[in-house]
This record gives C-alpha cells, sequence and structure tokens, in this order.
C-alpha cells in the first residue's frame, strides 16, 4: 500500500469512532456507539471477513474505508464489498478518496481478489462519476437485503 492508506487495528478505534459516526449521520444510518464498536472490532482485531484502512496521516487521519470480503461463484472466487468510504467534508475533491479506491484495487487484486462491490444511490451523481473513472460498474439489477 501506499502512505495514503494505513492498516487500522483495534488502537485505531478511538480515531475511527467519530468518523464512522460522521458517515452514519450524513447517510441517514440509525446505529450507536456500542453498535459501531462491536461491528468494527473483530474487522480491528484482524477477522478474515474484512479491514478497515485509515485514509490519510496515520497519526491524523483524514477517512476511512471498511471492505469486507464473500465469495462468488460468477466472479469467480473472492470478492469484496466496500461497505464504508468517508473523507472529511473539509478535503473532499482532492482526490484521496479516489487514490484510496485505485489503491485498494490493485492490492486487493494482487492478493487474489477477483471482484470488488460498492454501493451507490442514483442520486449521487458525483459518487457515481467518481466510481465510474475507477472502472465500477451498474449492474442490472438491485442489491436487495435481508436483516434477522
Amino acid at each position: 500500500m501506499t502512505q495514503l492508506l494505513h492498516l487500522a487495528t483495534l488502537e485505531d478505534t478511538d480515531k475511527l469512532a467519530p468518523m464512522i459516526a460522521a458517515y452514519h449521520d450524513l447517510e441517514g444510518i440509525e446505529t450507536d456507539e456500542d453498535h459501531r464498536r462491536a461491528a468494527i472490532t473483530p474487522l480491528l482485531e484482524g477477522s478474515p471477513h474484512g479491514a478497515i484502512w485509515l485514509i490519510g496521516p496515520k497519526m491524523s487521519p483524514v477517512g476511512y474505508v471498511a471492505v469486507t470480503f464473500g465469495w462468488s461463484i460468477e466472479m469467480g472466487g473472492l470478492d469484496g464489498f466496500i461497505d464504508e468510504l468517508w473523507i472529511r467534508e473539509k478535503v473532499r475533491g482532492r482526490g484521496m478518496g479516489s487514490e484510496a479506491v485505485a489503491t485498494l484495487k490493485k492490492s486487493l487484486k494482487d492478493a487474489g481478489l477477483m471482484a470488488l462491490h460498492l454501493e451507490v444511490s442514483p442520486q449521487n451523481t458525483r459518487a457515481e462519476e467518481l466510481y465510474g473513472r475507477l472502472g465500477f460498474a451498474r449492474r442490472p439489477f438491485n442489491l436487495m437485503t435481508w436483516t434477522g
């Protein structure tokens, strides 16, 4: 990876927590602090199900990206899902998100990832254009979710 991305560990929880809360607030995701910390702890402990990277300087990150992993017969093996990507508002538009995703794509491909997915709202044209420039394309179906 580059100096732009740093694999987050448990020691980074206090840096990540306010960024994740800000992202959830921005997206209207209703979670509380306990829920968020419980969700990220296994990833910060090295779970094979995903990882979180800090974006920017390790001591003072400006964002984060969380990727989870699965398996796809259609895609031919290991696939990933950018679950969350957030950059501080004051530094958005400077290319850090693009560089982070491009770096992750290359590194994860080198590690055997066959496909990387993400969700983007049809109303978020700015994000859709960004992801399009990075090689992502809409698929001809919609993601549906069950929560138990």
